[in-house]
């Protein structure tokens, strides 16, 4: 059974439109598209019409002509919430997905800005349910959990950089081809991250035997 796709689209740096139309037409089975409150520009950018929009909209309303974009959807699929919320957009975004049955969620945008912004995302990494890639103007991130099938293979230049970091409690283990310096030795704990590993193939190729791991590739839509 093919899985449900949904797609977060948030504020912050996001990737080039003409590079969101390329990922979204590329998906064949589609998927649900949100917007948590700016990340509307950012889908319309790319013209694409979110199924859903969601959050406090103080930053799409502060935006000359915010209104006009959230009143151009039909009122049932513009979801509203208080600015004093005790979660983020993307949080509600996310929620929200799950809600309409996704089984695999990714998010758009959400790069520079803020540093407490980013780290909220990234800990949306370490949930029970979790996005599974978040992609921003630079980076390219990926989640990948032995519960969850722990593979990931990805097409790159040579030189290409990839980090990874641990997520979750461990414990962790994981295997690797085409980086020049492999992951099957490595003994992960607490603290421990693999920074500024090379690709040395036209594809690396990562295996999660335990844990979850973060796999962030920089510049990726540079290379690809």
């Amino acid at each position: 059974m093919e899985k449900q796709r949904g797609i977060v689209f948030t504020g912050g740096e996001g990737p080039d439109p003409q590079i969101i139309r390329r990922i979204i037409d590329g998906l064949e089975a589609g998927a649900l598209l949100v917007a948590a409150d700016s990340g509307l520009i950012l889908a319309e950018a790319a013209g694409l019409r979110p199924d859903w929009i969601i959050g406090d909209m103080d930053s799409v309303g502060s935006v000359p002509g915010g209104e006009d974009r959230l009143c151009s959807y039909p009122p049932e699929r513009v979801i509203r919430h208080a600015a004093d919320k005790d979660y983020t957009d993307t949080e509600l975004a996310l929620s929200l997905l799950w809600e309409k049955g996704c089984d695999e969620a990714w998010i758009i945008g959400g790069g520079g800005g803020r540093i407490d912004h980013l780290f909220g995302i990234r800990d949306l990494f370490e949930r029970e349910k979790f996005p599974r890639r978040w992609i921003t103007a630079a980076e390219d991130i990926y989640c990948a959990d032995s519960a969850a099938g722990g593979s990931l293979t990805v097409t790159l230049e040579q030189g290409g950089v990839v980090s990874v970091f641990l997520l979750g409690g461990g414990p962790w283990k994981a295997e690797s081809k085409g980086l020049k310096w492999p992951l099957d030795n490595v003994h992960w704990e607490r603290g421990l991250y693999g920074l500024s590993n090379v690709a040395v193939a036209p594809e690396v190729e990562i295996y999660v035997k335990q844990g979850r791991f973060m796999v962030l590739l920089e510049g990726i839509w540079r290379h690809t």
